[in-house]
């Protein structure tokens, strides 16, 4: 999943990045309300972090920006304020959650798994390809009988696939779920964890679920 850090303290904002990436989530990272805003309406998330004591204009503003924007993401709010009129303020603005600081970036990781693994109609939490399927609240594959172990990012890519099953999708667009703004369009990375993915989704003997489509991106689904 993609995550948004909305948070002005850099040396924070270094060490929370870092744990969360660590934790499996593709991370960008914002220093005011401003550049969250700019951020969000380009590329997108499924979650955002949000400090309420940014420079340049309340947290509880950038939420509201963002809902009444139509943003669906998950928002966390998190924030040294501990009053109970403060956190009702910020759910009732549309955060999803409240967090008060100093937190453990454990917590904080276990929040956002929660938050996106709240139902929602758009997003299904068990994921179904012909015999394969993915538990997005466990992260477990399965094909048929077999179990499919995957690395956090093979996750990412493998979910993104399912989510849009039969369509032809882009690197372009796994890289904007499954990476940050670190990627090199350039490089080789997506190719490298197609082929990962596929080597433990198609096994020999099995009908191949993962096809490359050439000069255009990958599609998952049965021919």
């Amino acid at each position: 999943m993609r995550v948004l850090l909305v948070e002005d303290d850099p040396t924070l904002a270094r060490h929370t990045t870092q744990f969360l990436r660590q934790a499996g989530f593709a991370v960008d990272v914002a220093g005011t309300g401003a550049q969250a805003l700019e951020l969000e309406a380009i590329n997108g998330y499924d979650a955002v972090v949000l400090d309420l004591g940014l420079p340049d204009m309340e947290g509880q503003a950038v939420c509201q920006r963002l809902r009444a924007r139509g943003t669906t993401a998950r928002v966390v709010m998190a924030t040294a304020r501990d009053g109970v009129d403060d956190r009702i303020a910020g759910l009732d603005l549309g955060a999803d959650d409240y967090l008060v600081k100093p937190y453990a970036l454990g917590e904080l990781a276990a929040r956002l798994r929660a938050v996106l693994r709240r139902p929602d109609p758009l997003l299904p939490v068990t994921l179904s390809v012909a015999d394969l399927t993915l538990d997005t609240a466990t992260r477990t594959g399965t094909r048929g009988q077999r179990s499919i172990p995957l690395t956090a990012k093979e996750f990412l890519v493998l979910e993104y696939l399912m989510r849009h099953a039969g369509e032809v999708v882009t690197r372009e667009r796994i890289s904007a779920h499954a990476w940050d703004d670190n990627y090199d369009p350039a490089s080789n990375v997506i190719d490298v964890y197609i082929g990962r993915v596929r080597r433990k989704v198609d096994q020999p003997g099995e009908p191949p679920l993962l096809h490359t489509m050439r000069g255009a991106g990958y599609r998952l689904g049965s021919r």
